[in-house]
């Protein structure tokens, strides 16, 4: 019985043809099996003399145009984004043993999209993004609470404005990889990869 329902998870693994309805699956198990942020994903970018740096962020939103995430402009990832417009991205669910790798170009969200989500953040949040001057040299935490308070007195009670240097990324994939753990490390690996945004998907097993 067992090897059976192996054989059909299987299956119905590697006949899938949107990864994207695929990615929203996993996201959903995710979300009921992992202690925290679900949508943690690690993004890693590079500089212009392709130097790699790598760090978690927060995914917010995820459609059949990418992945979406929000930061400072002017953050190490920002200016290396400015330098090299594309990205990787790595989901790991440890509860679940999947993972789901991500390549593609990056591109700016709409400034409509970018006001959108930053109104959706706490005030706390809103007003940090005015007072961190994210990825440069601070002298200490008595500086930064200060630069809080600085913006908080500023807007008071009313309503905080996004930043122009606060703003989102897309990543647009043009390679998905689905990852699935397996008895005696012969794990599952399912590649979709398009030539450009409004190619069609191509799938193919590889090696664990």
């Amino acid at each position: 019985m067992s090897e059976t329902t192996d054989a059909d998870d299987d299956k119905a693994l590697f006949a899938r043809e949107d990864p994207f309805a695929l990615f929203d699956e996993w996201m959903e198990c995710a979300r009921a099996s992992e202690p925290e942020d679900a949508n943690a994903m690690a993004l890693a970018t590079a500089d212009g003399d392709g130097f790699p740096d790598v760090r978690m962020v927060l995914l917010k939103g995820a459609d059949a145009r990418g992945f979406v995430f929000y930061t400072n402009l002017e953050s190490a990832k920002g200016l290396e984004l400015k330098e090299n417009p594309q990205a990787a991205l790595c989901f790991h669910w440890k509860s679940l043993r999947r993972q789901i790798r991500v390549r593609g170009a990056v591109t700016p969200v709409s400034e409509e999209e970018a006001d959108a989500y930053f109104a959706s953040r706490a005030k706390d949040s809103q007003i940090g993004a005015w007072a961190s001057k994210q990825s440069r040299p601070l002298e200490g935490r008595f500086e930064l609470e200060r630069q809080v308070a600085v913006f908080a007195a500023k807007f008071g009670f009313g309503k905080v404005p996004r930043p122009s240097h606060w703003s989102g990324y897309r990543v647009t994939p043009s390679r998905i990889e689905f990852w699935r753990d397996r008895p005696f490390r012969l794990h599952d690996r399912l590649v979709f990869k398009r030539e450009s945004a409004s190619a069609p998907w191509r799938t193919e097993r590889l090696y664990p």
